[in-house]
Order: structure tokens, then sequence, then C-alpha cells
């Protein structure tokens, strides 16, 4: 082999001689490969044998010519010559050999000697003067050439899959691990992608990154042009109304996608089925068969929106003609509101629930109070409409209406226990039934008690005994007592308390323009500053205890006014006494008064007004 390559240098370097001036050989040029092997290198380099310089010009002219600059980062061809146990040895036309390991050609276990190889020379000269090349770094440098014309001229390249890694594929491309992403292996979403492990596949370049050596490549990009013209064809084809067939491709929260053969259409959920659904997997699964038919289509953005449930007869023109108003229907809950809820008679048939409707009682409620989704429930019917597709449903329409015999349970007078619902600033309602409630005002709470609001005295599920004092039936309306159904203490405290009688306490607390003493838990009567004078001139103050005359008492307003100067001054004494006498007077006209009124409504009674 190396007879042959001397050989060819030397016809080379005859046929420039030839078209070179014809010029007296010299000897170096008559025989160069003679002259280079007998050159002695080691006597012109200790300058023992000088060499002239026209005969160095030539010497370095004929290097020149007839073998290779082993230049660096440089991929050139290499013929390999022999092959050992662990290496090949490559001629690559320079001074000498060069060696690669043949681990570097453990992809290529057919390595002959002849076959021509890409080499990079990776060290020009080692410690015993051999040239090592390396093989792996050419092909790198190559391939890395070919990915990048690849990517510039749209060229479309073969790759190995080697595995699966986050988020798609690894690739082998000439030698280059390449990524390819889930997205782009096809244009149908992959449910496996270890079936394409190891299979060899067509791919287009699609971004380098020169800056961390990273490939991209898509097997999708390839066949996408060729689908958008395919679905081009097809849309122009469809029309609204038309049935097709086609496959479950995806199904997502919002809808499922429908492959028509190489064009996605999208069901939405709402037109999958009559009946409301959670999730479009109740009604279909992947790789369904179906008959689908088109709602809509864009031959500009290519999206075709089809229906499945409209195949079907509208469940509302199904719907039995014999059903009206009035009649008592059963179905299942289905969607829950605030205002309401939504019940399935029938399939696709859904009525209202108004929380109105759900209970007499006028407590402001919710629907989650009564059902909840899932619930078999019974209601009639109120109110039915087949051309709006509505019907209103009630279930409280079931049971009667408690204020039917409102008058006979709960007459005016009677006495009840009910359960505390609610406050407002004004009062307490409280239920006594379901669907009867009542109001007690709050100054109906308590006969001694001053209340500023009614949480003051109980609370949101307490049973407080009342007295029924007034009933409206017309306008749904109850007015209870709380205080009314104990005696009222104030009317023995009219006899306790009455002007010009006498008490001993202590001055509880000094205030405004007088003093206050306590009679009693509920009595709390008032003393004026000039009403404090005791005999010697002086005041009392606070904690002295002493003898108090009342000299006014006012039931309604549970005002009780004493003196302690009336004690001991005659005058007072006097006008104390007139007023005893005046107040004993009155009272008597007003129980007079109270006792016609009771007489002249019992006749009223009697006389069946």
């Amino acid at each position: 082999m190396a007879e042959e390559t001397k050989k060819a240098e030397q016809q080379e370097v005859e046929s420039k001689e030839n078209q070179s001036p014809k010029v007296a050989p010299s000897e170096q040029q008559q025989n160069p490969e003679e002259f280079l092997s007998n050159f002695n290198w080691h006597r012109y380099e200790e300058g023992i044998e000088e060499v002239e310089d026209d005969k160095l010009s030539e010497f370095e002219k004929l290097v020149e010519e007839n073998f290779v600059e082993t230049l660096n980062n440089e991929v050139v061809k290499g013929e390999v010559v022999n092959l050992t146990d662990q290496d090949a040895i490559i001629d690559i036309n320079a001074k000498s050999e060069g060696v690669i390991s043949l681990n570097e050609f453990r992809y290529n276990p057919d390595l002959k000697v002849g076959d021509k190889v890409d080499v990079l020379i990776d060290v020009r000269e080692d410690e015993e003067g051999q040239l090592i090349l390396s093989h792996r770094k050419a092909r790198v440098i190559k391939a890395w050439e070919r990915v990048n014309d690849a990517q510039a001229d749209g060229t479309i390249v073969n790759g190995l899959v080697k595995c699966r890694t986050k988020g798609g594929m690894i690739v082998d491309v000439f030698g280059i691990e390449a990524f390819l992403p889930g997205s782009q292996i096809d244009v149908k979403p992959i449910r496996d992608y270890d079936a394409y492990v190891g299979k060899t596949m067509e791919f287009k370049v699609v971004k380098i990154n020169h800056e961390f050596k990273n490939v991209v490549v898509s097997h999708k990009a390839l066949i996408e042009a060729d689908i958008e013209e395919q679905k081009k064809e097809i849309i122009g084809q469809l029309e609204k109304g038309q049935v097709l067939e086609g496959v479950v491709k995806n199904i997502t929260s919002y809808g499922v996608f429908v492959d028509l053969g190489g064009v996605d259409g999208l069901i939405h959920i709402t037109d999958l089925s009559w009946s409301r659904i959670n999730h479009p997997n109740e009604v279909v699964e992947l790789d369904q068969t179906l008959n689908v038919v088109i709602l809509d289509f864009d031959e500009d953005k290519t999206r075709i929106q089809l229906g499945l449930k409209q195949l079907s007869k509208h469940p509302w023109e199904a719907l039995n003609e014999s059903l009206k108003e009035g009649d008592e229907v059963e179905g299942v809950v289905t969607v829950i509101a605030d205002y309401g809820a939504f019940i399935e008679v029938e399939e696709g048939v859904e009525g209202l629930i108004h929380v109105s409707e759900m209970s007499w009682s006028t407590h402001l409620r919710s629907a989650q109070d009564f059902v909840k989704v899932g619930d078999k429930v019974k209601a009639k019917i109120l109110t039915l409409d087949r051309e709006e597709r509505k019907m209103s449903l009630g279930i409280k329409q079931l049971t009667p209406d408690p204020w039917t015999d409102i008058t006979s349970k709960y007459p005016v007078g009677s006495k009840h226990k009910g359960e505390v619902r609610n406050f407002t600033n004004f009062g307490v309602f409280v239920e006594l039934e379901e669907g009867i409630d009542g109001l007690i005002y709050i100054s109906d709470l308590s006969w001694t008690k001053k209340i500023k609001h009614p949480s003051e005295f109980c609370k949101v599920g307490d049973n407080l005994e009342v007295v029924v004092l007034e009933l409206d039936v017309e306008g749904r309306k109850l007015s209870l007592g709380h205080k009314q159904t104990e005696t009222n203490p104030w009317d023995k405290y009219a006899t306790e308390f009455a002007v010009g009688t006498k008490h001993t306490a202590a001055i509880t607390e000094m205030v405004d323009k007088g003093a206050t003493i306590d009679f009693n838990e509920d009595v709390t009567a008032f003393i004026p500053t000039r009403h404090l004078e005791k005999e010697d001139g002086t005041k009392l103050g606070k904690g002295e205890e002493a003898e108090f005359i009342v000299i006014e008492f006012n039931k309604e307003f549970k005002r009780v006014v004493a003196s302690h100067t009336s004690v001991y001054r005659e005058e007072e004494q006097k006008i104390v006494k007139n007023a005893a006498k005046k107040a004993k007077e009155d009272q008597q006209k007003t129980t007079l008064g109270d006792a016609n009124a009771e007489l002249q409504a019992l006749k009223d009674k009697m006389e069946g007004k």
C-alpha cells in the first residue's frame, strides 16, 4: 500500500515538473523520495551538515507538495492501512501515519483495511513522536456541519429514537443527541412514548442552540403541511347539518376532540348531552367511534364545531303531552344555587324550585338547607311553558299551608313555645312551627330590663315562651310577646311604692342634678338635689342611709322619684299627701276604664263583631 502511495506521489511530482518550464533537474528533483528518505535530519539539526539555501528551499517545496499540513480542528480523509487489537493505523498523507483507538469505531464493527474515514488531528506528536488522530471528534464536527446545513436548507434527516426523557425523547442524528419534544412527535396526542423507542424516523431540524450545543428536532413539522392541505380540502366539502363518523382523539374538561379523517373537530361539553354533565368522560371514551353533526366551521381558521346531542330528539319535544300544571313529579337534584335548585324530572328536562317554594317559612334561607345534589325529591308543577322550555316547581305545596287554620291554632292571648330564628334591631323572630313565624318587639321582651338590642336578652336557637298579641291572617303576620307570659311586677310595685310610702335605703350613685337609690333589683328611684338636704342643712352623700318618701310613681315609664327632705318638713309632707290622694284617684279611674274596656270587648265578641 505504501509503495502504491509513493508511486502516486512520484507521478504527481513528475506531472508538475512536466507542466513547468524546462530547467535542468537537480538531484532532489530527479529523485525526491530517495532524497527525502536519505536526508540526515540529525546532522542537519545539529548543524554538522550545512545545507545550501537553494537546496533547503527546494526541500521545503517538495514537503509542501507531497504532505498534508496537520492543522488543528481540520477534518481530513484518511485511509485505514492497518488494524491491530487496539488501534487502527490511518494514513492521511502526512509525514507519518496516525493512530486511532478502535473504541471510536464501535459503531462500525465491519471496519477493514482500505476504508476511508474522517479524522481530526488530535495530537501532532506524542512522546514517541506518533501522530494521534480522532475519528470521534471528526464525526462530531462533520455531524454539526450536517445539522447546520439541514436547518439552513430545511433538509429532512433520519434519526434513531434512543430513549425517553422528561418532556419528550432523545434522538441520535448524525451521532448528535437531539431533543424531540413530546408535542413534536405527532399531530395526535401521544399516549405510549415507549412505542417509539428504537425506531428510525424522519425529522426536521427546528432549532439549534450553539452556545449550549442543543439541537431540537420535529417529526410533527413534516406532516403538518400535508395535513393543512388535507384540512382545507376536507373543510371545503363540509356543510352545516352534515353527519360524519369520527373517532374520539382527546378528552378535555371543556369538550371532546374528534378525528374526522385528517381534520379535527370539537364537541363542546354543552353539545354532548341534553342532560347536565360534569365531565365529558361521562358520555364518551378515547378511541370511541361516533356519529356527529356539523354545527359550524371556519374555513380560514380550519375550526369545526360538532354536536352529539343534536342527533337525538330534544327532550322537551318528547315530554309527555299530558303533563300539566298542578301535577306531582319526581326528579333528581342536578344543580344548587343560592336562589334555588334545578331538578331533572326527565332526561334533559329540568325544573327550578325557587328557595321560596321549598318551605312555608318566611325566613331567608338558602337551597342547601333543604336539598343537596343527587337527592331524589317530589315536587308539584307550578308553571309549565313548553315553548320557552321552562318549568317551575314547588315542594311546600305538597304539604298543607299552616296559615289556613291559624286562627284556631294560635288565637290572640294563647301561650306557646317557639325557637329564636334571627334578630333585628327592633325585635326577635320566633318560629312556632315550620312556616309560622312571629315577631317579639324589643319592648315586649321584659317588664323590668332595659334592652338596647335583642341579642342582650337571648340568642339564636333559644326556646322562648310567648303570648300571641296580634294576628294578621291576610298579611301572614303574628305579633308575639314574651314578658306577657309573666305578671307585670310593676303592678305590685304600684302599691308597694305608691306616692307617700316611706322606705329606708342608701344613696347608690351621685348623678347629674341629684342621686339614685335602689329599692330592689327592679326599682331605682331618683332623688333631686334639693330633696337630698338633711335636717341639719347638710346633704346626703354616696353610701349614706336615710329614710325617703316616694313623691312620684309612673308605672308606664317605670319612673320613681323620692325625697329625704319631705320626711321632716311639714310643708313637703302636705304636698306629698295631696299627690298621694290624686294618684289614688287616678289609679281608680284607670282600673275602672280597663274594666269598661274588657266588658265592651266581651260584648263585641258575643255579638260576633
